[in-house]
């Protein structure tokens, strides 16, 4: 199993509509959802941009189809404006300073 990561632009995204949707599908403790390794998210000069590192690509996809998408789903407008431009990628090198 190699480290997965993940980068979600929503083009026209705001802050109100991301924490929304992470109060929607990540655990109401604030941990992060189980296979995560990482979250970042922030502005950006066209909206929001969330990145995620996770423990595998299974991890990822199984988030995405049993949490994120009928999370996502279930807020309408208010989360953020899907489906986002995706790039996913396997972890060649991690490190932390």
């Amino acid at each position: 199993m190699s480290t997965f990561g993940i980068v979600h632009r929503f083009p026209g995204g705001t802050k109100e509509q991301y924490d929304a949707s992470v109060a929607q599908v990540h655990p109401s403790d604030g941990s992060l959802p189980e296979g995560q390794t990482y979250h970042a998210a922030g502005a950006t000069d066209d909206g929001w941009i969330v990145i995620a590192l996770w423990d595998s690509q299974q991890s990822w996809e199984r988030f995405r189809d049993e949490t994120l998408t009928p999370g996502f789903e279930s807020l309408g407008d208010r989360g953020l404006p899907g489906p986002p431009q995706q790039t996913t990628f396997e972890i060649h090198k991690e490190q932390q300073g």
